[in-house]
């Protein structure tokens, strides 16, 4: 007997089937075309088996913090678990290639598989940092490199949004609800999936993306747009007036007449006296057109014509009728004009009315706000003093307006068991070469003060015991630390031979919870929007001298004439 989790199926006494990747492009072929290049080079030298590691990481943290969440291992394993050539590919790579390629080539294309990859990786929903391998690829070293493209595009958006959807939710609070609405406006069908997918991981609450939900089980949110309210014309357009109790014990033969006898007594309410005239008849049908439809999750939009002089009085009535009838409303979306005013001014319209018509709770009712909102509006909301308590954001998160891309990068640190690297003018892309293990070292307060990077034979950092954490690159910056507690960041993620043990693939909502309690881990300074603390990452003394060893050795002497 199975169950489905996130789309793995876990099998009672059996390892965890892994199916494929979500998006059926991701295939082999979605590599660059210089992976095949050089795979047919390391075939027709000899040298497509030897044993070479790979670090996946990034350079500098994105939207100018000093931090990142690692997201998009699950896609990146279901990849390497079904990782086939079909003859489909084989023919058309054939077509493509040069000429002058071997049949053995192909031949060798057909037998690949990944039995003999090693994929070690930091969880998913970690938080991570520049240089510290997100992922160590060991095997062949055409195979990996065949791997390549897809792992970095895999890890490159999905780290990028889901640490996206943490700053939002960091801005905007945890008592606010989170809503992700940017299917419409996201790059293509497969950006609204992966946005939805991943902003879910990085602490938003809810998607509007159907897809995603079924795909994902992420709660579904939505109501009506304004193309709905302005499609009524009048209340004589509302058919099937009648509407049963909330308890089911009596019908409402007239629920159009009762808005009507509410939206009269609020008009002569003594303390909303003034603040409105007559509304908009045909925005009245609209909502209790969608309140007769949905009287159990009434949520109206109510800035088409005049948020205050007609949207606010309308949902009112509609939300009193319902009350009459022992439902309760949901609330209001904002969707234009001034959020903090508008939302203030619409609470002291539901207090007024909670205290003159004596509704308990009325006070309370939800207010969702929307309109291209983004961390800066976030935060001028939150300086200006507002009364929203929903957030509904769409394109400034899904497309990552701020920055376009992470930089992941994919770099060769060892080859045939002898270290390499990649040298640079500019130190931010020199490499840090050989298979290596990483750790987090945690404080008295129990705040992460430092990641630190050993070579994989090095005994690991131990609490308690001092340890010399030294810059990559520069020689003065240094410190002892005597760190409370150890973490080592990579664990094996996909072994390869089906004997060999790995970790488990979980499912989404476990990644979501990993994610929100590492971010309430961070000490407050690397986590702030302005001028955030930059989180030390280092090396240990050995890996420092071997770094700066190697890069002697490989640097070619220059000479002077």
């Amino acid at each position: 007997m199975g169950t489905e989790a996130n789309g793995l199926k876990v099998e009672e006494n059996l390892r965890q089937v892994i199916h494929g990747p979500t998006n059926p492009m991701v295939t082999p072929l979605l590599t660059d075309l210089y992976q095949f290049t050089m795979a047919y080079a390391y075939w027709k030298a000899g040298k497509h088996n030897e044993r070479a590691v790979f670090d996946l990481y990034f350079r500098k943290n994105p939207f100018g913090g000093e931090y990142t969440v690692f997201a998009g291992l699950e896609e990146c394993i279901r990849f390497i678990a079904n990782f086939k050539f079909t003859e489909e590919h084989i023919a058309f790579l054939k077509s493509t290639l040069c000429p002058t390629c071997e049949d053995g080539f192909y031949d060798y294309l057909r037998g690949i598989d990944c039995s003999d990859v090693e994929v070690y990786a930091i969880s998913e929903g970690s938080v991570v940092f520049p240089k510290v391998p997100l992922m160590r690829l060991e095997g062949p070293v055409a195979v990996v490199q065949l791997l390549e493209t897809s792992f970095v595009n895999l890890i490159n958006y999905a780290s990028l949004v889901a640490t996206n959807a943490s700053r939002h939710r960091f801005v905007a609070g945890k008592s606010k609800l989170l809503l992700e609405f940017g299917l419409r406006r996201a790059q293509g069908p497969d950006g609204g999936i992966s946005a939805s997918k991943y902003c879910y991981m990085g602490g938003f609450d809810a998607t509007s993306n159907v897809a995603a939900g079924r795909l994902f089980g992420i709660p579904l949110r939505g109501t009506h747009s304004h193309a709905f309210v302005s499609s009524f014309m009048g209340l004589d357009e509302i058919i099937e007036k009648s509407l049963q109790s909330c308890d089911g014990s009596s019908v409402c033969e007239d629920f159009v007449g009762l808005v009507q006898k509410w939206l009269s007594k609020l008009k002569w309410s003594n303390l909303l006296r003034g603040i409105f005239g007559e509304t908009n008849q045909s925005e009245l049908a609209a909502f209790t057109s969608y309140a007769l439809a949905f009287p159990n999750n009434f949520l109206a939009l109510v800035d088409t014509y005049d948020v205050m002089r007609s949207g606010v009085p309308n949902f009112c009535a509609v939300a009193l009728a319902l009350n009459e009838l022992g439902y309760k409303a949901a609330g209001i979306r904002l969707d234009s004009g001034d959020l903090a005013y508008l939302s203030c001014e619409a609470r002291k319209f539901f207090n007024t009315i909670e205290e003159e018509f004596k509704v308990p709770g009325f006070g309370k009712t939800g207010i969702t706000a929307s309109n291209d909102l983004n961390e800066e509006t976030l935060d001028a909301l939150n300086k200006q003093g507002h009364e929203v308590d929903a957030f509904g954001i769409g394109t400034y998160l899904v497309t990552c307006y701020a920055q376009a891309a992470l930089g992941c990068v994919f770099k060769l640190v060892e080859i045939n068991n002898q270290p390499r690297i990649k040298l640079s003018e500019d130190v931010s892309k020199v490499s840090i070469p050989c298979k290596k293990r990483s750790f987090r070292l945690y404080g008295k307060e129990g705040y992460p003060l430092v990641d630190i990077m050993t070579g994989e034979n090095e005994p690991p950092p131990k609490a308690g015991e001092r340890i010399l954490c030294r810059h990559p690159f520069n020689e003065s910056k240094r410190a002892y630390v005597v760190p409370q507690r150890v973490e080592e960041l990579l664990s094996c993620f996909w072994a390869g031979s089906p004997g060999k043990a790995r970790e488990e693939l979980p499912p989404l909502k476990e990644i979501r919870d990993r994610c929100i309690k590492q971010l309430e881990q961070m000490r407050p300074d690397h986590m702030r929007r302005l001028n955030p603390t930059p989180y030390k990452v280092s090396v240990s003394t050995k890996l420092y001298d071997f770094i700066h060893f190697l890069w002697l050795n490989e640097a070619p002497v220059g000479e002077l004439q």
